[in-house]
């Protein structure tokens, strides 16, 4: 059942529109709106939303391919995230495959876009 879910969502270019995350041993229900960005963690993907966040099953990879592009971006190995949260990427001169410079979220960055902001920081 779920390969068919995943299918016809793929063929539409549709994705989840909520997530279930795990904080301790409660499951709670994400809005796909809430996400800002999904981070690997040792192995696992973890859903960063404001002021929270949660683990979940899937690694990034397997997430990946059942978001909507549309609306979330995979921008490093280590993360995805919502596009509604960025407004400006300036690239550095190295060009294609070089990281991005500078990250800018719209309404101002959340504690969680300038943790991860730091982590690419020091990746490049």
């Amino acid at each position: 059942m779920d390969a068919n879910v995943d299918r016809v969502t793929q063929n539409l270019k549709m994705g989840p529109s909520r997530f279930l995350g795990r904080r301790g041993s409660r499951f709670v229900v994400i809005a796909q709106k809430d996400v800002i960005y999904w981070g690997s963690d040792g192995g696992l993907a973890k859903l960063y939303s404001a002021g929270q966040s949660y683990l979940m099953e899937p690694t990034l990879i397997e997430l990946e391919r059942r978001l909507n592009p549309e609306v979330f971006c995979r921008i490093s190995r280590t993360a995805i995230v919502n596009l509604d949260y960025v407004s400006e990427v300036n690239m550095l001169l190295g060009g294609r495959g070089s990281p991005p410079q500078e990250w800018r979220a719209s309404g101002g960055k959340p504690p969680q876009i300038e943790d991860l902001i730091a982590k690419l920081e020091g990746i490049s």
